[in-house]
């Protein structure tokens, strides 16, 4: 993937190799001029008013929506500095490009706006503020996922980091790997939106799943108040000895077989050796 040029913000192209000029006249910071991480995120997504929204704003046809009452992205947009202060103090690595415009290098209708960059690693930053209520880290990576993988397409970076603060006062990082084939729907999804914008056709939804990161086991929790849980474990204590057991007598049975013995019974019990010299067992009647 060609590496892309970050240029500034007044010299973004609306127009792109994969589709003709937007209908809208280009504004210095108009983000209604290009697909951004943000409007990935729509289009991926399974909300079809929203994206017929996002399709009538990228036309003129609305204003955007007003999100200034919005708390939920108020805070969001209030603690991004302390999210990435944070992110700095425990993991000692610098972000760079804070607030940097990049537009690919191929599709100029394709842009992405960082919350900033890992020096170190040259992974996308992405500061997040969510609701602490029904939380969990796997929720967090499939909302964010078409934004995250967006903005490493645009920018052709391998990787990326989803800083998260809480409104329970938890903080968490989510590392998240470019997905080459979701990269590619996505890019398809865009393309068939971006020419909706072009022709006037209303967008469809896309529909696709958004891959599953590789998360970092760090949390310890307490199954007590699980039933599922309490029966399973119980069945396990229960079987633990005689699963050693059973074991044992494989272990030992394996090397009772000689080396050129296809295959040995006795006692209900059938031994066969594989042409790769694997054994197994099954259990017969006994003669």
């Amino acid at each position: 993937m060609t590496k892309p040029k970050e240029i500034p913000v007044s010299t973004l192209a609306a127009n792109g190799a994969e589709a003709p000029r937007s209908p809208l006249p280009f504004r210095t910071n108009d983000r209604r001029a290009f697909i951004g991480g943000s409007d990935a995120r729509v289009i991926m997504g399974s909300d079809a008013a929203a994206l017929l929204r996002l399709w009538q704003e990228k036309r003129g046809e609305v204003e955007p929506i007003d999100l200034s009452g919005d708390l939920i992205v108020q805070l969001g947009t209030a603690t991004e500095p302390l999210n990435r202060i944070w992110y700095q103090r425990q993991t000692g690595h610098a972000i760079e490009h804070v607030q940097r415009r990049v537009v690919h290098p191929v599709h100029k209708w394709m842009a992405a706006t960082l919350d900033g960059r890992v020096q170190q690693t040259g992974a996308v930053f992405e500061a997040k503020f969510m609701l602490p209520w029904n939380f969990s880290e796997e929720a967090a990576a499939d909302k964010h996922m078409a934004q995250l993988q967006h903005n490493m397409w645009v920018i052709a970076a391998r990787a990326a980091v989803l800083s998260i603060i809480t409104g329970g006062g938890k903080w968490l990082d989510i590392e998240v790997h470019a997905d080459p084939l979701y990269q590619h729907l996505l890019l398809t999804a865009e393309k068939r939106f971006w020419r909706c914008v072009q022709t006037g056709e209303a967008p469809q939804l896309f529909g696709i799943e958004p891959p599953r990161p590789r998360l970092a086991a760090v949390r310890v929790v307490d199954m007590a108040g699980s039933n599922a849980w309490a029966e399973l474990a119980a069945l396990y204590r229960q079987t633990r000895s005689a699963a050693l057991e059973h074991e044992r007598a494989k272990t030992e049975l394996k090397a009772l077989m000689p080396e050129d013995v296809k295959e040995a019974r006795g006692h209900g019990l059938r031994a066969k050796r594989s042409k790769a010299g694997a054994i197994s067992f099954e259990v017969i009647d006994a003669a």
